[in-house]
């Protein structure tokens, strides 16, 4: 992923402009204790726009949990700490809150109608292709999130989207047509594929067990955790009519249909018994998890487990928790799991080390291979490309790829794309899928089409450059604050 990741830098146009949503359902995510200057109330100001703790930990959380799912789970504080997560999550907030700054200056503002055209057009609240009410309070219950909450977050994105919805990107009539006599210019090239398959290498453990050593710190173990935990299962009790009419009177305000009224108490007892037997269960996990500590829970309910990110019986976000359990700190206070409680105490982290080599052979042995193949193919590709014969094409331009009937479809969008930014006339262009294209261009000229959808390239090129521009400009004007220590 590392890999991928930096090969297609180049691609990646960091454009933090909209605020992201996604932190619905994410779990929190926090990081230790930092001091603060005189702004006790806020980590940051941007202008007038100060940045909270609560708006830091959600960035830190929603960039953590994007990370996370990248690296299939494989991804804990350690990485995160090396990724630099806790200033990518301030440096995005710190975009957004130039961008706020912008939008006071030009008196804009986001009126409740615009809010509730957005909110019932996210497709994540729907039921049956529309907007549902009761999946949308609770997927915000769910992500621990108050509709106060959620709701001035969307208004935040509506008020970055309008501002710079202001500042247009229109296309000139000399960018079209330098863009348009770019796309005509047509190509007729011999080429031939290389494919890994043609590469055979040697992996016995005389040229395997070298590599890894010179790697050893690439191939680690997971950091696991030896733990005890205690569970309360679900309790289902019965309760008597005097017992669910009470209740349903103290709160009658949590039991509501789906137009938004008022349950009776006949249609809700169902209901009732589940928030009566949820808060019993609740109780009875803090009274075992009060005597587990004081050491008077007998030892039949404590159960014993060492879990990882890879070996996790639980959640993802225990697991989170867990972490950061400490030696003078080792007990988790009961956290719902799969319709039970969890109560654990870390017994000891075991940290991550280099594997041993016959416990990485074969994850080295695949890293191996590949990175022999490319380069031995890189090699055939250097012997092969002055006197190659291969395929010849037509005459084609960058959006023509069907010709390339040698390549896939993805490996031809890829090769035509680097082919029509190259110089040199004969050569040879490595692609993603480990495969090396050789090429020689026969013949090149310019076709006469006129090009209908331009455009688009030219205004999200421009785009890119003027966000660019645009946030150096803010950050000259509006001052930057930081009053978290360690960022």
């Amino acid at each position: 992923m590392i890999t991928w990741m930096q090969r297609h830098k180049k691609y990646l146009i960091i454009t933090i402009w909209i605020s992201t949503i996604a932190f619905v359902g994410a779990g929190f995510v926090g990081w230790g204790q930092y001091s603060y200057g005189d702004k006790a109330g806020a980590v940051a100001k941007v202008g007038s726009v100060e940045i909270t703790m609560g708006e830091l930990q959600k960035s830190y959380s929603n960039l953590y949990n994007q990370y996370s799912q990248m690296f299939q789970g494989n991804f804990d504080e350690e990485k995160a700490k090396s990724f630099g997560l806790q200033s990518q999550a301030l440096k995005y907030l710190t975009q957004q809150a130039l961008i706020l700054n912008l939008a006071k200056s030009f008196d804009l503002q986001v009126s409740d109608a615009e809010l509730l055209t957005e909110i019932k057009s996210q497709e994540y609240f729907f039921k049956d292709g529309v907007f549902n009410k009761e999946i949308y309070k609770q997927a915000l219950s769910r992500g621990n999130l108050s509709l106060k909450e959620y709701e001035a977050n969307v208004k935040k994105e509506l008020l970055i989207r309008k501002t710079l919805s202001l500042l247009p990107i229109d296309p000139r009539e000399s960018e079209l047509k330098i863009l348009d006599t770019a796309t005509n210019i047509a190509d007729k090239i011999e080429y031939k594929v290389l494919n890994p398959r043609l590469i055979n290498i040697d992996t016995s453990d005389n040229f395997v067990k070298p590599f890894w050593e010179a790697k050893q710190h690439s191939f680690m173990t997971e950091v696991s955790y030896d733990i005890k935990f205690i569970k309360q299962a679900k309790i289902s009790n019965e309760y008597d009519e005097a017992k669910l009419s009470q209740y349903h009177n103290d709160n009658k305000t949590h039991f509501k249909d789906s137009e938004g009224k008022i349950l009776t108490l006949e249609n809700a007892k169902e209901k009732i018994k589940e928030e009566l037997n949820a808060k019993e269960t609740k109780k009875e996990a803090l009274r075992s998890y009060i005597a587990y500590k004081k050491g008077k829970l007998e030892d039949t309910y404590i159960k014993t487990a060492t879990i990882s990110a890879s070996n996790n019986p639980f959640s993802d976000d225990l697991i989170i928790k867990i972490s950061k359990l400490t030696p003078i700190s080792p007990f988790l206070k009961p956290v719902l799991v799969n319709g039970e409680y969890i109560t654990v105490e870390l017994i000891k982290t075991n940290p991550s080390q280099p594997k041993s080599f016959e416990d990485a052979k074969n994850e080295v042995t695949a890293i191996f291979i590949q990175e022999q193949k490319n380069s031995k193919l890189l090699d055939l590709a250097r012997n092969s490309v002055a006197a190659f014969r291969g395929e010849t094409t037509n005459f084609i331009t960058g959006n023509e790829i069907e010709q390339l009937t040698e390549l896939s479809t993805e490996d031809a969008k890829e090769f035509v794309t680097e082919l029509f930014t190259t110089r040199e006339k004969r050569g040879f262009i490595p692609l993603e899928s480990g495969n090396v294209v050789m090429y020689n261009i026969l013949e090149q000229k310019l076709l006469s089409i006129t090009n209908t959808n331009q455009n688009d390239s030219i205004v999200k090129l421009k785009s890119a450059m003027f966000n660019e521009g645009l946030l150096k400009k803010l950050q000259n004007k509006y001052k930057t604050e930081i009053f978290i220590k360690g960022l």
